[in-house]
């Protein structure tokens, strides 16, 4: 599955450079309305085209959380954030279907992007699989990844072979997993030869996750990390991709 955002290429069918940041805004249990007004600031904060956020970032990682529309209200603070700064945020949310979801949010409006693809058994008793999809941002095809799907090789190669420049994801992982990002980024890179995104949260989240990683980075091509987050609760990493 392909969904479409922004324009190709640039003059002369040269592709234009991507500015990406991946944040970890704090979060409020199931509280929408305070998370997505957290979302806004670290949309601003981030002066990027793409900012990245970590899995369930509005309602935090509670598999009972009520499904975020893509119309719901409580989302006007990201909208009007990334109207502001000309953004797409890829927000993580429950989301109709029901999925463990990606929102793409820009200043027109947000919509359902990405189901998760790979479930822990406990999340398949609330939600089912999506499918891979590419999002393209002027130019650049980034495939989308929740958790769990980054640990599944299929997943990414499946991904790739819809054709992606960059591999991005939004995760939650406990506090002693911090190395699990770079390790997968890393093996991605390896693997397809594509930028790398992770945004993983920081703090507590729900769902037994009392303390978790941050650590949120950018990895190159070449499996390089060229930015990383630290690890407490509003971090941001950003980075320049470039072909």
């Amino acid at each position: 599955m392909i969904a479409q955002v922004g324009e190709g290429r640039g003059e002369f069918g040269v592709r234009r450079t991507l500015s990406l940041a991946v944040a970890q805004p704090r979060c409020a249990a199931h509280d929408v309305t305070a998370n997505a007004k957290a979302h806004a600031e670290a949309v601003r904060a981030a002066r990027a085209r793409v900012v990245v956020f970590p899995e369930m970032s509005l309602t935090g990682y509670h598999l009972d959380a009520v499904p975020v529309s893509p119309d719901d209200e409580r989302l006007a603070p990201v909208v009007a954030a990334c109207a502001g700064t000309g953004t797409l945020a890829l927000v993580g949310a429950p989301v109709p279907g029901p999925h463990i979801g990606i929102l793409a949010v820009d200043g027109e409006g947000a919509r359902v992007a990405y189901g998760k693809v790979h479930l822990h058994h406990t999340e398949a008793a609330h939600f089912v699989p999506g499918e891979p999809t590419v999002i393209e941002v002027d130019g650049w095809r980034l495939g989308l990844a929740v958790c769990r799907d980054t640990g599944i090789p299929e997943h990414a190669a499946r991904t790739a072979a819809l054709g992606i420049d960059a591999y991005v994801a939004g995760v939650v992982h406990a506090d002693h997993e911090a190395g699990v990002h770079g390790e997968r980024a890393r093996r991605v890179a390896a693997d397809h030869g594509v930028w790398a995104a992770t945004a993983a949260f920081a703090g507590p989240t729900g769902g037994g996750f009392d303390r978790t990683s941050g650590r949120s980075g950018i990895w190159s091509a070449a499996g390089k990390a060229v930015a990383e987050a630290g690890g407490e609760p509003d971090a941001i990493a950003r980075a320049v991709l470039t072909d």
